[in-house]
């Protein structure tokens, strides 16, 4: 239940054109929806100002399609992270409006008013095959309500390309930094911003990057100011953080 649902429902409540006893029934799955395979959050849009995300690796398919089908009652807008092709079908079987992002393994049900756009996120990689990383990120600010611009393959092997960009690094209120390998660009970035930056250590790289330990070693000890890390190939929790701070800029609902 999101905050504009529940002021409806008080409000219906008020103005006696909703029994007291039909809105405890509306209430009835507060906080949470046992499933017996899940417990659904129904509080987490009231407490996050978003509702809870569907985390699809390790889940089956039917238990994907059901938590979906739980959250996205009363046109609330769920997002679900690393799905296949094969959740997605299964979902947009029921949903057929579903929106999927075969790169960025999300998927997307849109319900309801889209958020008013809090803040502007910028959203960069070092390399392309940082871009699944990237995009997971990209995506998730954009459906939790914020301006999104990517800016790809800018990584430290060619500078240049990232200081042809100083444009969009002014833009930005948060700039999110995905990068494998060394993790060198989220420093790099750093050094140039104001802005927060949220790094985004990616698994890509040869041995001894360790599947992502060198690139968040690199950002965890980064001397440039103003850098928070998230763990590796989380684009959706850098999203979620950089939500947070652009919620906070907008005010309280």
């Amino acid at each position: 239940m999101t905050r504009e649902e529940l002021r409806l429902l008080l409000e219906d409540v008020r103005q006696g054109r909703l029994e007291v006893d039909a809105a405890i029934e509306k209430l009835r799955t507060l906080p949470y929806e046992d499933l017996g395979f899940a417990k659904v959050d129904h509080h987490r849009a009231l407490r996050k100002g978003f509702p809870e995300v569907v985390f699809c690796q390790g889940k089956t398919t039917g238990q994907v399609v059901e938590i979906v089908r739980r959250l996205c009652g009363n046109n609330r807008t769920v997002l679900a992270t690393r799905a296949g092709r094969e959740v997605y079908e299964a979902v947009r079987a029921v949903f057929p409006d579903a929106v999927y992002s075969e790169l960025a393994r999300t998927i997307v049900v849109y319900r309801g008013e889209r958020p008013q756009p809090k803040g502007n996120v910028l959203v960069m990689s070092a390399g392309t095959a940082d871009l699944p990383v990237a995009e997971e990120a990209a995506v998730t600010a954009e459906v939790m309500g914020n301006h999104v611009r990517r800016c790809y393959d800018v990584g430290v092997a060619g500078i240049h390309r990232l200081l042809d960009k100083l444009d969009l690094i002014r833009w930005a209120h948060v700039i999110i930094v995905v990068a494998g390998m060394e993790g060198a660009l989220a420093s790099v970035v750093a050094g140039l911003a104001e802005q927060p930056v949220i790094a985004v250590p990616t698994s890509i790289g040869y041995g001894a990057s360790f599947h992502g330990l060198a690139a968040l070693l690199t950002m965890l000890n980064s001397c440039a100011s103003g850098i928070g890390v998230v763990n590796i190939d989380n684009g959706f929790g850098a999203a979620a953080l950089a939500t947070a701070i652009t919620r906070l800029m907008a005010g309280p609902e």
